[in-house]
């Protein structure tokens, strides 16, 4: 799904008439409200409704009435076009962008690849790895020093003892 970007995670039904229970995967859940429609692997779903309860985002979609409509999402991605992502300030990336690059010291040595990204709720954290060896790298200026999409790098600075 190269072209779409993954906004949720369906965790469960909510009630009997087809409403459930999304897991956001972006900052902004709020964004829900302005979407028109999704997908659900190649479904395009029409929304009908959207709320919010605690952390998580409640939705309804057209034409789903029933819990048993709708059992079948359980477990299963949202996503929508990147024509309706949101537009992010200078230097912030959505994480699929992140995901895949190839991360090297300021001096070229490949360090691994970035297969993971924590979010730590203060700064993210990347999870590097090449062959066996796992590096967490901490995504603050101090230590991520370029990012560069096209060539597919990241060049980092890190901080001692943090590459062994």
């Amino acid at each position: 799904m190269i072209d779409f970007i993954k906004v949720g995670k369906i965790v469960n039904t909510h009630g009997i008439k087809g409403e459930m229970k999304v897991l956001p995967l972006t900052d902004d859940m709020t964004r829900f409200d302005e979407l028109e429609y999704v997908y659900i692997e190649n479904q395009k779903v029409e929304i009908e409704d959207v709320w919010y309860k605690k952390n998580f985002v409640m939705l309804k979609f057209k034409d789903f009435d029933n819990i048993n409509d709708v059992l079948c999402f359980k477990g299963k991605y949202i996503y929508i076009d990147r024509e309706n992502a949101i537009e992010l300030p200078e230097d912030t990336y959505f994480i699929f962008q992140i995901i895949g690059l190839n991360v090297y010291l300021k001096d070229g040595r490949f360090i691994g690849e970035i297969k993971d990204i924590i979010q730590t709720g203060s700064n993210d954290v990347y999870v590097v790895r090449d062959g066996n060896k796992e590096y967490l790298i901490p995504a603050i200026k101090e230590v991520v020093k370029e990012i560069n999409l096209d060539d597919n790098k990241v060049i980092i600075d890190p901080l001692e003892g943090m590459i062994e």
